[in-house]
């Protein structure tokens, strides 16, 4: 196994040995914010109080915050493939959990995009591997929503739509979890919402998934 940090060696040698470009990059911003606004950077030490949760994609052309206007601090992320709301994925619980009881966020946005690397591999026959697995939610609700899928003509559009249809499963799993239950049972503020990306138009597109409480159903 190779060493990757060398004792001994300046902080800056050591950065300039792997990915200079980014310690570069990094630099220049810390700079440039310190510099347009001083304080911004010591106030992120105080404790996070982002009013979103944001449960996205991983793919690196959906930048969470950028597309939203927001700056650091202002929303609370969790990222896998396909933007998925397993109730068997610790890691999404975990994070869910810690937003909604200790950050408590007002807003869960899960947003998906348009021609989705994901939900395309889901397309195809069941494979082996760890990405088979983890994508078979997608798959099962393709396999439901063939007829409705079935009478897009264009295979793009039979892509995208299912897209969107896997934002809306994921806002009712959501939904249905008991941390977001118990939040409304306390009468907390909390609202779920489904929304998709475009990416050759760089807008948001909500899909009137919205729901504030366990007494407004989410459409069919």
């Amino acid at each position: 196994m190779a060493v990757i940090w060398l004792p001994g060696l300046p902080d800056e040698e050591n950065q300039m040995r792997y990915l200079p470009e980014i310690f570069a990059n990094n630099r220049q911003w810390a700079e440039t914010i310190q510099r347009e606004r001083p304080g911004y950077l010591p106030g992120l030490d105080a404790p996070q109080s982002p009013r979103i949760l944001w449960i996205g994609c991983s793919d690196s052309r959906v930048p969470a915050n950028e597309i939203c206007g927001l700056q650091p601090g202002e929303m609370f992320k969790h990222r896998n493939i396909a933007n998925l709301v397993r109730p068997d994925d610790p890691n999404c619980l975990a994070v869910i959990q810690f937003a909604v009881h200790t950050l408590k966020v007002r807003h869960i946005v899960v947003c998906g995009h348009y021609r989705c690397g994901g939900v395309h591999a889901a397309m195809d026959a069941a494979g082996a591997g760890a990405l088979d697995g983890w994508l078979s939610p997608v798959r099962a609700l393709g396999e439901r929503e063939a007829p409705t899928l079935s009478r897009l003509e264009d295979s793009d559009d039979r892509w995208n739509r299912l897209c969107e249809l896997n934002v809306i499963e994921q806002v009712r799993q959501l939904a249905a979890l008991p941390v977001i239950s118990k939040a409304w049972d306390e009468g907390r503020q909390l609202s779920l919402h489904g929304w998709m990306y475009e990416f050759h138009t760089g807008l948001l597109h909500d899909l009137a998934t919205s729901t504030s409480g366990p007494g407004e159903p989410l459409p069919a």
